[in-house]
């Protein structure tokens, strides 16, 4: 490794193998140019790769910037490869990331912590389910989710009760359980959250979506969704969401950054839908907006996100030292 506390190296992981490989590889190239324009040296690597792990472990890199979206990225599974080979990174650890992957565990942490989220049920592939069990207990119109996919893949609003059974069949083509929440009319919303020790909240961003609901065209084909910034929300709506954003964000026990996603009903309190924890990180993208709105261009919030995770990793070797003095 280079001197960090100079230009440190930055190693960006993007592509890797999962649905959402060709959103990866576009965060990965633009995280790079963002980098560059900071004025720090990168080195790329994608994950989809057999070398991949001696091309990390001997590319000469200060820090890890992960930029995997989906499964074999963000749910923790990088994160504990890059752990083991000693390697600092930007973003949340091994169990944060897994727990935050996983719709149905992020749940019942909020629900632990007091952080309001639509109700819901699990469905595990094999388990006897019934269309009126369903009905009867969280109503007809639902949302029918795989719990460990992202990008909306998998996503189904069900208006009827018969479409049900389809709509779980195509959840179950990506994942072994699924998650059939209640559907929440109202405004979406999303808050970026950046920082390591005292995590601040980004303005709130609407967003509109040209289709139902913010599905995978939504979120990545030009012109099929609309961001507006701050959310058309009263103030003290949006000073609560940013509020709820953050405690969605240390319940998981998030780290460096994340993308909370609300819906907001009209006189209810917000409700957390999910929690993004590698949300996507090209020019365009909610968070690098919602900070843009917060007079953060994109090259600055990357170097800060590579700045505070060297930081952070710093305090934590220092304390593991401390605790291997005492014993």
């Amino acid at each position: 490794m280079g001197d960090p506390s100079a230009r440190p190296t930055v190693v960006v992981l993007k592509g890797g193998i999962s649905a959402e490989r060709e959103v990866s590889l576009v965060t990965g190239s633009q995280v790079e140019t963002a980098l560059a324009e900071a004025g720090l040296p990168v080195v790329s690597v994608d994950t989809a790769t057999p070398d991949f792990i001696d091309r990390i472990r001997y590319s000469g890199a200060d820090v890890a910037f992960i930029c995997l979206h989906g499964r074999f990225g963000e749910d923790g599974t990088v994160q504990g490869l890059l752990e083991l080979i000693g390697m600092p990174y930007v973003g949340s650890g091994v169990l944060s990331s897994a727990m935050a992957m996983d719709k149905w565990i992020s749940k019942l942490v909020f629900e632990a912590a007091g952080v309001p989220t639509p109700e819901a049920l699990l469905v595990e592939r094999g388990d006897d389910w019934d269309v009126e069990s369903v009905t009867s207990a969280i109503g007809e119109h639902v949302v029918v989710k795989p719990s460990r996919e992202g990008s909306a893949i998998g996503v189904t609003i069900v208006h009827d009760a018969a479409d049900l059974p389809t709509a779980m069949a195509i959840a179950f083509e990506h994942d072994d359980a699924v998650v059939i929440e209640q559907f929440v009319e109202g405004v979406e919303i999303t808050v970026g959250v950046v920082g390591t020790d005292e995590p601040i909240a980004l303005p709130t961003l609407e967003i509109v979506p040209e289709h139902e609901f913010y599905d995978y065209e939504s979120k990545y084909a030009p012109g099929m969704s609309t961001h507006i910034t701050p959310a058309r929300l009263p103030e003290d709506v949006r000073d609560l969401s940013k509020s709820i954003a953050l405690d969605a964000h240390k319940a998981l026990g998030c780290v460096g950054l994340s993308r909370v996603d609300l819906i907001v009903p009209e006189g209810e309190a917000p409700s957390v839908l999910e929690v993004n924890t590698i949300p996507g990180m090209t020019t365009t993208s909610l968070l690098p907006e919602a900070a843009r709105a917060a007079g953060i261009e994109f090259p600055e919030l990357c170097a800060r996100l590579v700045t505070d995770a060297l930081a952070y990793w710093r305090r934590r070797s220092q304390d593991q030292a401390s605790w291997g003095a005492d014993t």
